[in-house]
């Protein structure tokens, strides 16, 4: 494809946000096709739940919430109110 050019990308963000925004990315992409769960791509994104849940609506992606996540949230609210 490009019969060994070297291609040069110049990403116009400041360096110290290009790490920040590279995350972001791989996280949404990597959630969309299902291969990080919602915790996992929030993490990665090193985002608050509601930053990435307000992400993922503006960037059009469905908010997938499974079995896997309802338990995760049962739990950290059973140990929030000291439950069961």
């Amino acid at each position: 494809m490009f019969n060994g050019e070297i291609v040069k990308v110049v990403i116009d963000l400041p360096l110290n946000e290009v790490e920040k925004r590279v995350k972001i990315e791989l996280a949404l992409s990597l959630y969309k096709k299902g291969i990080l769960s919602f915790e996992q791509a929030r993490k990665l994104a090193e985002l608050s739940k509601w930053e990435f849940i307000e992400l993922l609506e503006k960037e059009g992606i469905k908010i997938v919430y499974d079995e896997e996540e309802f338990e995760n949230d049962l739990k950290v609210i059973k140990e929030e109110f000291g439950i069961g």
